[in-house]
Order: C-alpha cells, then sequence, then structure tokens
C-alpha cells in the first residue's frame, strides 16, 4: 500500500458516481421498504436474490480483492459507496460482515481459494467474533485440540446467512470451518435485517489460514472504518424522507415543515449529516490509501457517525409523528439500525477513547 497524501479526497469520482447509481438502481428492485419488512417477518431476514444481484451480477463482493487473488481490484472508497446505498435502504444482505470484513481477515492469510470463493459470492463468509468488539479490544477464541475446534461463541453477526466461518482459536491460528459442521442458533437480535446468533463447535473440523492476530485486527479496522459509511446513507435517507414528509404534511392548512422550530431541528440534523460524509469519507479514503493515521480516521469516523445515526433516525421517527411509529412504516427499521451499529465495532465511547490514546488526549 502507498502511503496517504497530507490532504485526504473526499470527493467522489465520476466512477464512483456511476457504482452509486447502479447500486440504488438494483436495490429499488430489490429492497421495497415493504418488502425488508415483510422479509423481517417471515423467519429468513436475508435477501438471497438482492445478494445474487450485487455479489455475482455486479460482482461486488470481490471489490477489496486483486485481481490477482480473484476480485475486482477496487478499493475502500468504492465499497464506502456501496455502503452507503446499503444503509439508505436498510438492504437485509450480508456485505459489510463478508465482503468487508470476512475478505479483510482472509487478505492477511494464505487461503486465495477461499477468499475467491467470497469475491465470487459464491459462498459467504462471516468473521466469528462478536459484532460488539472493537478494533483494539480483546475478543473470545475457542479451544483446538486433536485437529479440531471446541467451545461457544456468541453475537456473531450473519452467521445464519453463512457458510463459512473464520474462527479465532486459543493456538493463535484463523481456522475456517464450514457451518456445516457447527450448530447455528439465532438469537434475539434489536436489528432484524442484521440478525446474531450462537455459535456451538464441538469438534468442529477446521482448516488453519493464517494467524489469528492480524487478520482479526485489520477485519475489524475496516468493519468500523466502512460502516461508517453505511451509518452516513442511514443519516441520509432518514434526513431526506422526513424533510419529504414534513412539506407534504399540513397542519393549520399549511405544511408543517414551514413552521420554524422544525426548520431549525432539520437544518442542525443536515450540519450533523455533512460532518458524517467528510468523516465517513475521511476514513474509506485513509483505508484504500494506506495512510499512516488510518487508525486516527477510523476511529474519529465511528465516534461522529454512529450518534448521528441514531439522532437523525431519532428524529425521523418523531417528526413523522403518528405514522412513524406504525410497523408498516419503515423508519422504525432504520432506528433499530442505527442504534445496533452504534453498538457495532466499538461504541463511540470505546472509538473517543481510543482516539484519546493515538492522538495523545487523555483524559487527567
Amino acid at each position: 500500500m502507498t502511503t496517504q497524501s497530507a490532504t485526504p479526497d473526499l470527493l467522489y469520482s465520476e466512477e464512483e458516481e456511476a457504482l452509486r447509481d447502479a447500486v440504488r438502481g438494483l436495490l429499488s428492485d430489490h429492497c421495497d421498504p415493504a418488502g425488508v419488512i415483510a422479509r423481517t417477518e417471515s423467519g429468513a431476514p436475508h435477501d438471497r436474490e438482492a445478494w445474487k444481484a450485487l455479489a455475482e451480477g455486479m460482482g461486488l463482493a470481490g471489490l477489496l480483492v486483486p485481481e490477482a487473488r480473484g476480485g475486482q481490484g477496487a478499493t475502500h472508497r468504492e465499497a464506502a459507496v456501496v455502503l452507503e446505498e446499503l444503509g439508505r435502504a436498510v438492504a437485509p444482505v450480508p456485505y459489510l460482515t463478508s465482503a468487508v470484513v470476512a475478505t479483510e481477515a482472509l487478505l492477511a492469510c494464505d487461503a486465495d481459494d477461499l477468499l475467491a470463493e467470497l469475491a465470487s459470492g459464491r459462498r459467504i463468509g462471516a468473521l466469528a467474533v462478536a459484532l460488539n468488539v472493537a478494533p483494539s479490544a480483546a475478543y473470545k477464541a475457542v479451544r483446538y485440540e486433536g485437529g479440531a475446534l471446541h467451545g461457544e461463541l456468541t453475537g456473531i453477526a450473519d452467521a445464519v446467512a453463512a457458510d463459512v466461518l473464520l474462527v479465532p482459536a486459543g493456538d493463535g491460528g484463523l481456522y475456517a470451518v464450514d457451518t456445516q459442521a457447527v450448530t447455528v442458533t439465532p438469537q434475539v437480535s434489536l436489528d432484524l435485517t442484521r440478525p446474531v446468533a450462537k455459535v456451538v463447535f464441538d469438534a468442529a473440523t477446521a482448516r488453519r489460514v493464517g494467524d489469528a492476530e492480524p487478520a482479526v485486527r485489520r477485519a475489524l479496522r475496516a468493519g468500523a472504518g466502512l460502516l461508517a459509511s453505511e451509518q452516513l446513507g442511514l443519516a441520509e435517507w432518514c434526513l431526506t424522507e422526513t424533510v419529504r414528509y414534513l412539506k407534504e404534511r399540513k397542519q393549520f392548512n399549511r405544511p408543517v415543515g414551514g413552521f420554524q422550530a422544525l426548520k431549525h431541528r432539520l437544518a442542525q440534523l443536515w450540519l450533523e449529516t455533512v460532518g458524517a460524509r467528510a468523516a465517513a469519507r475521511n476514513a474509506a479514503d485513509a483505508l484504500a490509501t494506506g495512510s499512516t493515521d488510518t487508525d486516527v480516521a477510523v476511529a474519529l469516523a465511528q465516534a461522529y457517525a454512529a450518534p448521528v445515526a441514531v439522532h437523525a433516525a431519532e428524529e425521523a421517527l418523531q417528526l413523522h409523528a403518528g405514522i412513524g411509529m406504525t410497523w408498516e412504516h419503515p423508519v422504525h427499521l432504520y432506528l433499530k439500525r442505527a442504534k445496533a451499529d452504534s453498538l457495532a465495532y466499538g461504541t463511540a465511547g470505546n472509538h473517543r477513547e481510543a482516539l484519546a490514546g493515538l492522538v495523545d488526549l487523555q483524559a487527567p
């Protein structure tokens, strides 16, 4: 990787905007709000057709994988654009967990065959580390004994959709395990579009693919950094839809959006969203260029973007009034995703603490 210049590029290229248009068009066909709500009620939350169209049809599962290793040879900037659109649609697909986190873990290992399968979209991967673990935090490992894995892990995102799990073990290795060799039990999840599960390893056959520590750290850092782009897309949808609704909704024979108090709330939310875009783009650019300040950029993005996404979803719910409280309106999907994302890969507080240490501004 090269070293980032002093000034990061926060703007979108023509190619990135074209990618956005293509992904948004695909998601409008596959992930309409009513369909996503119906899927969360079905017991099969993941949209396999949408995933196939994204991963195989458009080749987006392999964006972060070099062409020589079976991927598209793009960067984190392009993956960030995809995640913005997935956040805007609250799309129930395992893109972040498979095409980013699991893929980043494999990029640090010697398992090109498995990496190519994930890049093609033929298989879905998941890193068997609890979703709430921050990039620098401790994570739980299972026991490797007698050529097999033993133990239990909880809070594993998208494990129910995965074909292969990447599992850290106590001997320091990272092991690939087919999900057919383990017991995956769904856990209660606030965000029904990104479910978590408990995974039990009872002498599960495993293949060592590399060292766990560097692979897990790399994967979690990329996951945290690009999660900010998903949070940005979510916040932008909430702002846009709320403005549209308040222009149409009338009270005292005038649009509700014309009331000064609501204008101020929307203006504040717009400012926060613009800031989140800058932070998310900075993190994506740092990851793409291999900046020496990548850890700072990722921590800053999560410390800022997570609260913005939650605030945007809360404002959308309140300003939609009674209709926003109904199950039929999709705003509850955005609030649940925003709240769940605020815990994923470390809380904003975790990242503020990490940021303080990185820039030498710890509390006395």
